[in-house]
């Protein structure tokens, strides 16, 4: 950030406010000087000037109360301020232009009835296109500084989203390396454990020595504690989640709390499961729950979501619903990968899901599972 810029933002708004209420003072003053004013042009002044005071609040209010000085005089600073603020802080462009043609409307109309070109329609026009254009800059200005503040916005969700991107794709390199290991341990040590405790036991009852015997028992029960220690670190290898450093249980439904407090958006939960789900189906609904939530924060900022969990007599599931986003949004690069592998996870439970937009600009996430499966 440069030096004059990183003093502007020390500079404190009621300072701004009270420097351009003095400017508008001043326009209105070089403009009244030496001609007679009545009380009623230097309430107008007065009202419009101060009105600048509250322009961060109530812009349109405000951009109403400076067209009266317009009508007496040809003033600038306050028109202009007025409608630089209420274009930074509106999306409302029909608004915008109509408050530009009003702006330049009693601009002309002051113009027009003033003895010198009171009858002159071709001067008259000029000054309703010159008025215009005067009033359109600060509105394109304002718009301008709204876009550069969205895309600023943007790009911070941009960055949140890569990083988030990167942690999720490191979890599943982790997980996909702990379920290769986990499958190479029991495919292949586990066998071979498995046929020396076999070994062992035909020996320990066929050997006549009893220093064999006692020695085949020893390896039986020595693989034996083999096996179990190697059935505890398959399952320890093929939990996924967590940090890289932890070898955790996957989640369940009891923290699904904990997620959508996380969850960085406006969330409610409502419903509950049948007692007694698998921790299977729990990690399922949890996983749902997490990818929509995500999904709702990388493709609509600003928007509120709903997660309802639900059962009936013959199955169970969770329906997770956004709104419409409250901000634009960027497309972003993306695998595609995690509503593949919640579907995945549904047709383990021999259920489905389903991802579509809603009515109302949002979009709903439904996983659907029979309440016993086959």
């Amino acid at each position: 950030m440069s030096t004059g810029r990183a003093l502007w933002r020390r500079v404190p708004p009621w300072a701004v406010d009270g420097g351009l209420v003095a400017l508008a003072v001043l326009d209105a003053w070089v403009n009244l000087y030496g001609e007679g004013t009545t009380p009623l042009v230097w309430s107008c002044v007065a009202l419009g000037s101060a009105a600048l005071f509250l322009r961060r609040r109530f812009p349109l209010a405000v951009f109403l109360l400076t067209l009266p000085m317009t009508l007496f005089m040809d003033v600038a600073a306050a028109q202009i301020t007025a409608l630089y603020t209420l274009a930074a802080s509106t999306r409302n462009r029909p608004l915008l232009a109509g408050c530009a043609l009003l702006n330049a409307t009693a601009g002309t109309l002051a113009w027009s009835l003033s003895d010198g070109f009171a009858d002159d329609r071709t001067w008259t026009l000029i000054q309703f296109v010159y008025t215009l254009a005067t009033a359109t800059a600060p509105v394109l200005f304002g718009q301008l500084v709204q876009a550069r503040h969205d895309v600023a916005l943007q790009l911070v969700e941009v960055e949140e989203a890569r990083e988030h991107e990167r942690a999720l794709h490191a979890q599943t390199v982790l997980a996909r390396e702990r379920a290769q290991l986990a499958r190479e341990m029991h495919d292949v040590v586990s066998h071979q454990v498995s046929l020396i405790a076999v070994q062992a036991g035909a020996l320990q009852v066929a050997a006549k020595d009893p220093d064999a015997r006692e020695a085949a028992r020893t390896i039986r029960t020595l693989s034996v504690d083999t096996l179990d220690e190697l059935r505890h670190m398959v399952t320890l290898l093929r939990a996924s989640g967590g940090k890289d450093t932890e070898l955790t249980p996957q989640p369940t439904l009891a923290d699904l709390q904990q997620l959508i407090a996380n969850s960085g958006i406006e969330t409610t939960l409502t419903g509950g499961l049948p007692p007694g789900i698998s921790t299977t189906a729990q990690r399922t609904v949890y996983r749902t729950v997490q990818e929509a939530l995500t999904n709702v924060r990388k493709h609509a900022p600003g928007a509120r979501a709903e997660v309802r969990l639900w059962h009936d007599a013959h199955h169970f599931g969770v329906t997770v619903t956004n709104t419409a986003p409250t901000r634009p949004s960027v497309a972003l690069p993306s695998a595609r990968h995690g509503l593949i592998g919640l579907k995945e996870r549904a047709e383990l439970l021999h259920g489905t899901l389903t991802a579509q937009p809603t009515p109302q600009g949002g979009y709903e996430v439904e996983l659907r599972a029979p309440a016993q499966p086959d």
